[in-house]
């Protein structure tokens, strides 16, 4: 194991190859940035995968700075390095007993006792947490695909980015943060850091207020350790049931915030709702990508009878959503975050709570532009900026903008490339 611990064999990301990967069908061509794989595992290509091979595989995460590992059958190990995929050089594919392998490593022993291997035999796939030593913690998902297991692991460092990395205003966020009762919404999509910004807001409230936090997920992400605040973190599946009994059974244990690791279902949505309009901090995320589309998100997802009831209790108790997106950056390696920051009736603005009530949130764009001094913005704006700063590229920002022709008001014409023409189409 000292060959896998040599500082030296820290694998390097090659440049991008011209040669063509071997077909997976005659008529399929393949194109990947490749990473070499380092002397141990080189050395050990020709090994059934085990225990050792799957920590040196999950450590490169750490080395080469890649946000996923992905093992699947008949693949080399590919990793996501920020945002795009990287496939392992010399080292194998991946056969059916390696997958097995794999995922023993870090399920243990296939044991019909086991909740996550039940889980995975009955329904097609579990998550679990994995903690490599003291370097990361890994979400890993286990699933079946064409008969074979696979496995998709995200890496989580045990080190919480400050405000001023992510991105956001400092003053803003202690101001937020500071509230003692709301939900504040963290949305976007897949991979766009959520969990990130979740667990960076919890620490703060950790360092900086006596308070008791609750902290409801599945897995456990981040691991956080009591500081001025007293803080205890339950696991949906070990010790609670659900995400909604475990909120309406958290309200018995004094808490102050709450955070509530995904908002899946109605049950889990209306316990939220309620903690936060019966005084408490509650933290949430859902998979939307815009403020105005997560309120109607949370509305119409309830049954038309209960609507109504919903609205009103979102618009006394919302005290922001957070939406963001991750892109490449274009200035050095790395992704930034791009945010639409909205702040409801509970952070102070009653415009926003007026706009739930009456069903217009079609105004909330205009609404959030204009209230800049609460901390507002859109994120085509935000988008602009990081284009004026150079940090991110015109197109991949006019991509991941909701509303096309608000980011061309906002972008500098001079940053508009020569032969770029918007469609009617890139405006949809």
């Amino acid at each position: 194991m000292e060959e896998q611990q040599d500082t030296q064999q820290v694998v390097e990301e090659e440049a991008q190859k011209e040669d063509q990967l071997e077909s997976r069908r005659p008529d399929e061509k393949v194109w990947r940035r490749t990473v070499s794989a380092q002397k141990y595992l080189a050395e050990r290509a020709g090994d059934p995968v085990d225990a050792e091979i799957m920590d040196v595989l999950m450590e490169n995460c750490v080395k080469i700075d890649a946000s996923d590992l992905h093992l699947t059958f008949d693949h080399p190990p590919i990793y996501r390095r920020h945002g795009q995929l990287i496939e392992m050089a010399g080292y194998k594919k991946m056969t059916h007993q390696d997958m097995v392998n794999g995922v023993t490593a870090l399920m243990g022993e296939d044991d019909p006792d086991s909740r996550y291997w039940a889980r995975f035999h009955s329904e097609g796939g579990a998550d679990i947490a994995y903690a490599l030593k003291d370097l990361a913690r890994f979400r890993v998902s286990v699933f079946k695909q064409r008969g074979h297991p696979a496995l998709s692991l995200r890496m989580i460092p045990y080190e919480m980015l400050p405000f001023e990395v992510l991105g956001l205003d400092i003053r803003m966020m202690e101001r937020l943060l500071s509230r003692p009762r709301g939900i504040i919404l963290s949305t976007g999509p897949t991979g766009s850091g959520k969990s990130t910004t979740t667990a960076s807001m919890i620490d703060w409230i950790n360092e900086n207020r006596a308070v008791h936090i609750v902290t409801i997920e599945e897995p456990i992400e981040y691991y956080h350790w009591s500081k001025k605040a007293l803080i205890n973190q339950r696991e949906v599946g070990v010790d609670v049931v659900t995400f909604a009994e475990a909120v309406v059974r958290n309200m018995r244990s004094d808490p102050d915030v709450i955070l509530v690791g995904e908002m899946r279902d109605l049950e889990t949505m209306r316990a939220a709702l309620q903690a936060a309009e019966t005084g408490h901090l509650v933290f949430g995320t859902l998979h939307t990508v815009s403020a105005p589309k997560t309120v109607d998100r949370l509305v119409t997802a309830f049954p038309a009878a209960e609507q109504e009831e919903i609205r009103a209790m979102l618009s006394t108790s919302l005290a922001a959503c957070i939406s963001q997106e991750l892109l490449p950056r274009c200035d050095k390696d790395g992704r930034i975050a791009a945010y639409e920051i909205m702040m409801g009736e509970a952070a102070g603005s009653a415009a926003i709570g007026n706009l739930i009530r009456e069903r217009k949130t079609s105004q909330m764009r205009t609404t959030i532009q204009s209230s800049a001094a609460l901390g507002m913005q859109l994120l085509e704006a935000n988008l602009a900026t990081l284009v004026a700063e150079g940090k991110i590229s015109f197109m991949d920002a006019f991509t991941r903008s909701n509303e096309k022709t608000d980011f061309m008001n906002f972008i500098d014409p001079d940053l508009v490339p020569d032969d770029f023409h918007m469609t009617l189409d890139d405006s949809d």
